[in-house]
């Protein structure tokens, strides 16, 4: 369509990145109309979740002060209840964010004497303060709860037997981290979770196994509960608010870790019972009924990037044709100055602050300076078109969300515009990129 094709030039899209845009689609109709199916089931679970809790004009509205006999509150963890086949529910605009949710199901499940296993290897930068493997005020080290983890086999497979000898009478709780953080790994399936939980109770039925849900939430047809997980942790500033919750996080499970996670994140002895709602829970439930479809555009997008950059000849995880598990894609580039040109180009595409520049920086709770790009209207979500990483080898950047996936694809092209413009990527790169997408059977 040639306004179409005008809008982007004005945009300060080339042609020739445009033509290659257009290419890579062509080849993706058909995982397109997957994710739609995926998407259309879980539309109907949240239906079906909200119609069963009997969700009421009446929940819409919030609460101030302690927030007693709060019916939106106390509906809207009854239909996450219900939607991730879960005992109970904790959703909350208190719970600050995911590395806080994981936080609290982590400190309010475990004791002191306690040990916490992670059977897939380091978990995310945050987390490492929360354990102590980084010293850090008030970390699960200070009160006395030890750290032990089994990395994944080198083809990305668990190391059952390192995990059968690391599970010991002082394994209280597994943390299972489903999406890959700031590691080039595969993400965990659901299938694959549990297999890994059915190996673990299989050897200690009392174990609690709590996964980190983060970024994965509607991309597949189960939930990790589903799966005989303990408890499911994630964000509502990702999937599960759609775009339209400002603050939160969720916690989903048995009812005892629940109720343990209420009474840590207020105070022993009021528990759920208070915490008002404020202004928040329109944009709670609009955001969920919106989940699906948001998260569904959100993963169109990882696979329009990855097949754009694997044609280039980057290393992206997953591949263009491996099936996605959640809504991030990996891009490694060997070098800080495409990461931060990338990070760049998606800030450029953005519709909040395009104007501004991203820079590397050393942000609370990691390692190394850390390059973010958003231009969001929910400060720091990443179910909003977004991009980051760490300014250190592997050199790779992680890309994820679009509220729309007209938006995600525009980010992308972006990026190869920025590349381009800077020197990183030529027109030749592209033209050959091209040629042999057209050779291939």
């Amino acid at each position: 369509m040639e306004a179409l094709q005008k809008l982007y030039r004005e945009m300060g899209i080339d042609s020739d990145i445009l033509s290659f845009g257009e290419q890579v689609l062509e080849d993706l109709t058909e995982r397109f109309e997957r994710i739609d199916e995926v998407a259309e089931c879980g539309q109907l679970k949240v239906i079906q979740a909200m119609q069963k809790a009997r969700v009421s004009e009446a929940c819409l509205l919030g609460t101030t002060g302690y927030g007693y006999n709060d019916i939106g509150r106390d509906t809207l963890e009854e239909v996450y209840a219900n939607l991730f086949h879960a005992e109970a529910a904790l959703v909350r605009p208190q719970i600050t964010c995911g590395t806080h949710a994981l936080a609290l199901a982590l400190m309010s499940n475990l004791r002191p004497g306690d040990e916490l296993l992670s059977p897939v290897g380091k978990p995310y930068d945050t987390l490492e303060e929360v354990i102590g493997i980084r010293p850090s005020k008030g970390s699960l080290k200070e009160y006395g709860i030890a750290y032990r983890q089994v990395d994944l086999l080198p083809d990305g497979e668990f190391d059952f037997e390192g995990i059968r000898k690391a599970l010991n009478e002082k394994t209280k709780l597994v943390t299972i981290q489903r999406s890959k953080g700031y590691e080039p790994r595969k993400t965990l399936s659901v299938d694959r979770i549990e297999q890994l939980i059915s190996f673990i109770k299989g050897i200690r039925p009392d174990v609690l196994c709590m996964v980190d849900n983060c970024y994965g939430e509607f991309v597949d047809l189960r939930e990790p509960v589903e799966a005989g997980a303990d408890m499911a942790v994630g964000s509502l500033i990702k999937n599960p608010g759609g775009g339209l919750a400002p603050i939160g996080g969720y916690i989903v499970g048995k009812k005892e870790c629940i109720e343990n996670a209420a009474y840590r994140l207020t105070s022993p002895g009021l528990g759920k019972e208070v915490g008002a709602s404020l202004g928040v829970l329109k944009d709670f439930y609009q955001g969920l009924f919106l989940a699906p479809t948001v998260t569904a555009g959100a993963l169109k997008g990882a696979i329009f990037a990855a097949g754009l950059y694997e044609r280039l000849g980057y290393r992206v995880v997953p591949a263009a044709d491996e099936e996605r598990f959640d809504i991030i894609q990996a891009i490694t580039f060997g070098n800080p100055e495409s990461v931060i040109a990338f990070c760049e180009g998606i800030q450029q595409a953005a519709p909040v602050d395009s104007h501004v520049t991203p820079e590397p920086w050393d942000m609370p709770g990691y390692d190394a300076p850390v390059i973010m790009a958003a231009g969001a209207f929910v400060a720091g979500s990443s179910i909003e078109l977004s991009a980051d990483g760490p300014i250190k080898p592997p050199y790779a950047v992680y890309f994820q969300g679009g509220l729309t996936f007209q938006h995600a694809k525009f980010g992308m092209l972006k990026t190869l515009q920025n590349m381009k413009n800077k020197g990183l990527i030529s027109a030749e790169d592209i033209k050959n990129a091209m040629d042999l997408s057209k050779k291939k059977p």
